[in-house]
């Protein structure tokens, strides 16, 4: 019974992170280069389930979540910035990708439904604000994992019907190839798996959760979830130019049968409507954590507050057909700089023994995955960070092989300092 909880949980993860932006960087992926990119979806699953594991037991052994320990952590104006930066992250970017988890719920209903687009519009707002309003922590976990299992079913059948498995797939599972332009949508379909606001997400619903079990429920979940992922990108493979979702779904229904336009519809109004909900409740989540008293209930002010915002931006700006691109520039950025935050924080914090005790510290064989993970959230977080500075017109211009290189050595040279930092401290273990 308690893995079966755990994988509810973790099914509120999976429905987190496969939400439009996802399936429109898998497809696309899937689109211009085939099945070649499939490795960077089993590497960036890999490190999502490494961080939400450290995430989760932080919570667990320390009985404090991600956004409770990173307020206790510093004080202040270290505590103070700390906060507005995650804040800034966490609420204004939730707000920002609501409006694309909205209008990527409405997309899916439009290729099926010949309605107004604010018809539609007005429906997931008004079902996704009900289910927030009237649910809880522990029902919402069952709305979301049955859209998961419903949206993994759709993706999954479609999947198999344009590509069987073979051994082409299963090569370029585990076989890095980086065809020439492709580092954009290398670092897109590592992004939209490893995101800040997932691990606080997770941190805050897993504390009172067993450990065992949780681990458990996370690996069910995210696997399922980078399955689900790489699912949607083969599926892009059968569209030839330029991708859209009506191409796609157009591309399905010609060559499969109606019957896989539909499944791929509906797919993806789950992926929409699912991040819909998770978007508002993990800002919800981490500003309750980062502001109000520990153990503060689902109904406390802040928690309240912050995901009405949330929902409500998303809901009102795609009513208006606005995309707020300063917004989510700005939220890149402040999440370019929150994940790497995050990440090494995580990485200190789990293998500190006066915070996790002698039993929760990070195990050898996890510190290597936790290693490799940190250094892809801190790659990643700088390589956004520098696109934004570019997009706002800060600093010289620079290709996109150069932006890596210059994240990477950066990266490098950092890893080899925590590495030392990280040795001393767990000698202080009794």
């Amino acid at each position: 019974m308690q893995r079966w909880t755990s994988i509810l949980l973790g099914a509120v993860l999976t429905a987190a992170f496969i939400g439009p932006g996802t399936v429109t960087t898998a497809a696309a992926a899937g689109a211009g280069y085939g099945l070649a990119l499939l490795w960077a979806l089993t590497f960036s699953t890999l490190a999502c389930w490494t961080l939400q594991e450290a995430a989760a037991r932080l919570a667990i052994c320390s009985g404090r979540p991600l956004a409770e320990a990173l307020r206790d952590q510093f004080d202040g104006w270290k505590g103070v910035a700390v906060r507005l930066l995650a804040l800034g992250a966490i609420v204004l970017g939730n707000a920002a990708f609501e409006v694309g988890n909205v209008l990527g719920a409405m997309a899916g209903l439009e290729l099926v439904f010949d309605a107004p687009r604010r018809l539609l519009v007005l429906g997931v707002g008004v079902a996704s604000g009900a289910l927030l309003w009237f649910g809880t922590l522990r029902m919402l976990p069952r709305v979301l994992g049955a859209f998961v299992a419903f949206m993994g079913l759709a993706f999954l059948i479609t999947a198999l019907q344009v590509h069987p498995p073979d051994a082409a797939l299963l090569r370029h599972l585990v076989w890095p190839v980086m065809p020439e332009g492709t580092g954009l949508l290398v670092v897109g379909l590592i992004g939209t798996t490893v995101v800040p606001y997932n691990l606080f997400l997770g941190s805050g619903l897993a504390r009172g959760e067993p450990l065992d079990a949780t681990r458990f429920g996370l690996a069910v979940a995210i696997v399922g979830g980078g399955l689900i992922s790489m699912a949607v990108l083969v599926v892009g493979t059968a569209v030839h130019g330029a991708f859209t979702y009506a191409a796609l779904a157009d591309t399905l229904g010609r060559v499969l049968g109606t019957w896989a336009r539909a499944l791929f519809a509906l797919g993806l109004f789950a992926a929409g409507f699912t991040s819909a909900l998770t978007a508002p409740i993990a800002a919800a989540i981490t500003a309750r954590g980062l502001l109000s008293a520990p153990n503060a209930s689902e109904h406390d002010r802040t928690y309240r507050l912050t995901w009405l915002v949330v929902w409500g931006s998303g809901v009102l700006l795609s009513l208006l057909d606005l995309r707020p691109i300063p917004a989510i520039i700005t939220a890149q950025a402040l999440n370019g700089v929150l994940l790497p935050i995050v990440a090494v924080f995580l990485w200190i914090a789990t293998n500190d023994p006066r915070l996790m005790g002698r039993d929760g510290l990070t195990s050898p064989g996890l510190n290597v995955l936790a290693g490799l993970s940190v250094g892809i959230a801190v790659l990643l977080g700088l390589r956004n960070l520098l696109a934004a500075l570019q997009a706002a017109g800060v600093g010289p211009v620079l290709s996109e092989s150069l932006l890596l290189k210059l994240a990477g050595g950066i990266t490098f040279f950092l890893l080899l300092l925590l590495g030392r930092y990280l040795y001393r401290l767990r000698r202080l273990a009794p």
